[in-house]
């Protein structure tokens, strides 16, 4: 009866149909969810399937070439491999780390310290490693840690060219000179791809490109690398033989106003960062000033003839060899007694530039150096370049017109100097300076007349003849016009003047029947014994000059003028 009872059992209706219910619900939460997963949200669980074996690499441009006027390589960005860890994912022996420290050269506790920090992904371990480095890095094959491709900027002619073309730092990234300045044009885009990799980082398969990176363009300098090798070797010489502080030197063609040659003393080497000084760095023909002392005289010649005040044969009373302007005295070396306005610049004579100066309106000598290019950029766009000082006519004293005609009470860059003499060297026109390969010559600003300027020319060509101040500077075969000049250097933070601290410069052109370069030359406290322009700067010029116009192949135009061996010279006191 048990059994019976036990068979005939009849469940409620309502249990059957819940059971059916729920499990129809559940085969409908497990559709939805496929559905959802697999169609409304398959986007994130391939992102995050994809995250266990797919990544992006970024895929560094290259940067631009430099390179001189005639293709020679000057900056070049060479591939090499960089070391750099996953904390998260690192996963080595005490052996293997130590094997690691020993092969990229760096302590094993600074390893440890790097990839302790777990709340980052990429932690740098060594950048720019050899080949050799790299291949042993990559033998070690320890899980975490893993090899990227970077670029490593190279100079080949090292010191040379330093100012010129500065540096990048271990990014790539400009700090100095034309890298900095022309970075932009240099720097390229950076690209990426996808890659499949292994359990241990590997990248075993290059899915697709992303975005294919572009290299910077290319830069071509006006810079011809033979003339800023002699410029180079010939300014090391003489500032060592000078025992001076530091010296400059420019080479300028007349016709183009390409910068050829530009160096500074002392230098650094752009391929060993770790040694480089900020004193060291700076481009001193642009970024220093200094007061041009005598080398400005010509100028002030100029507008006075210009303006009919003056000829080159107009004499000049300078005895007994001072000139006093209210408590001040302008003093020459000697008395020179009665000078032309020719053998003014010949003999360099404060006094008679400064008589000449003070024919003059404040107004009219003002604009005839501001038109020659001083207190304003040069337009080499070079970074950091100095615009120097020129103070407005209106709050000139009668003694600061008359030092200003030589050279005192005005600050300017080498470059500027250099510029300048383009008037005198081009019939009257100031030519822009450019540090880039021009592709023809640029027009001119007309400054002074032709008349004037060859006046000029024929003076400033007296000046390196017997007589002159400026007769070291002769070069063998070529007429050469040029000024030399001294200046003492002002006191630091402080009004007057150093008493044994000069600065010796000169700036001359050739050949002068048809000029084609100017070499600019300033040394920096000379201290072996000479200190006259004369004496420290005219050397130099004329040895750059002569290699540089060989360099050229420039006709000579003075071959009566051809020696073969030095002949002794005496050299005459300037001011």
């Amino acid at each position: 009866m048990r059994r019976d009872s036990a068979l005939s059992l009849v469940l409620p209706i309502w249990r059957s149909r819940l059971l059916i219910m729920l499990l129809l619900l559940g085969l409908v939460a497990l559709a939805g969810r496929a559905i959802y997963l697999q169609g409304l949200n398959k986007d994130f669980l391939q992102q995050q399937g994809q995250s266990r074996y797919s990544r992006i690499v970024e895929l560094n441009a290259q940067r631009g070439k430099i390179t001189d006027r005639h293709g020679e390589i000057l900056a070049i960005s060479a591939p090499v491999k960089s070391v750099w860890a996953d904390p998260q994912k690192v996963n080595a022996t005490p052996e293997q780390l130590q094997a690691l420290a020993h092969l990229i050269e760096i302590d094993v506790g600074d390893i440890r310290k790097r990839i302790s920090d777990q709340d980052k992904r990429f932690v740098h371990l060594r950048r720019q490693l050899s080949p050799e480095m790299a291949s042993g890095v990559a033998n070690l094959n320890i899980s975490g840690v893993y090899l990227k491709r970077e670029f490593y900027r190279y100079y080949p002619t090292g010191e040379v060219a330093a100012h010129i073309l500065g540096f990048t730092n271990i990014d790539g990234k400009g700090q100095e000179g034309v890298e900095l300045g022309w970075e932009d044009i240099l720097t390229g885009e950076h690209g990426s791809r996808r890659v499949i990799k292994d359990r241990i980082g590997r990248v075993i398969e290059s899915v697709e490109k992303i975005r294919s990176p572009r290299p910077g363009q290319n830069l071509t300098l006006s810079i011809d690398s033979k003339i800023q090798y002699l410029a180079h070797r010939e300014l090391k010489r003489a500032v060592k033989a000078n025992h001076a502080k530091a010296g400059s030197v420019i080479v300028l063609d007349v016709q183009t106003g390409e910068v050829l040659g530009l160096a500074n003393y002392p230098t650094y080497n752009p391929n060993q960062r770790s040694s480089i000084r900020a004193g060291k760095t700076r481009n001193r023909a642009l970024v220093d000033v200094f007061e041009p002392g005598s080398t400005l005289k010509p100028f002030a010649v100029a507008v006075a003839m210009e303006t009919g005040k003056i000829n080159p044969d107009t004499l000049f009373q300078t005895s007994p060899g001072t000139l006093k302007i209210g408590n001040a005295t302008i003093r020459d070396v000697r008395n020179k007694g009665t000078l032309s306005v020719s053998q003014v610049i010949q003999e360099s004579s404060n006094v008679g530039a400064a008589k000449i100066a003070l024919l003059l309106p404040p107004k009219t000598l003002w604009e005839m150096l501001s038109r020659s290019g001083f207190g304003m950029p040069t337009g080499s766009n070079f970074p950091g370049e100095v615009n120097g000082r020129l103070r407005p006519y209106h709050k000139w004293r009668p003694i600061e017109q008359a030092t200003m005609s030589y050279g005192h009470g005005i600050s300017v860059n080498l470059m500027q100097l250099a510029r300048a003499y383009t008037i005198f060297a081009a019939e009257g026109q100031l030519k822009p300076v450019s540090l880039l390969k021009r592709d023809a010559p640029p027009v001119g600003q007309q400054v002074i007349s032709r008349k004037t300027a060859l006046a000029m020319s024929s003076m400033l060509e007296t000046v390196v003849q017997p007589g002159g101040t400026g007769l070291q500077a002769k070069v063998n075969g070529y007429r050469v016009a040029g000024k030399t000049g001294t200046a003492h250097k002002p006191l630091e933070g402080m009004k007057g003047y150093a008493k044994n601290r000069y600065i010796s410069t000169f700036v001359g052109y050739a050949p002068v029947s048809n000029p084609r370069l100017v070499v600019a030359v300033m040394i920096d406290e000379p201290s072996a014994g000479q200190y006259y322009g004369g004496a420290v700067a005219a050397p130099l010029f004329s040895q750059v000059m002569t290699g540089a116009l060989r360099q050229l192949g420039v006709p000579h135009d003075a071959l009566g003028n051809i020696v073969t061996s030095p002949m002794p010279v005496t050299l005459k006191s300037e001011g």
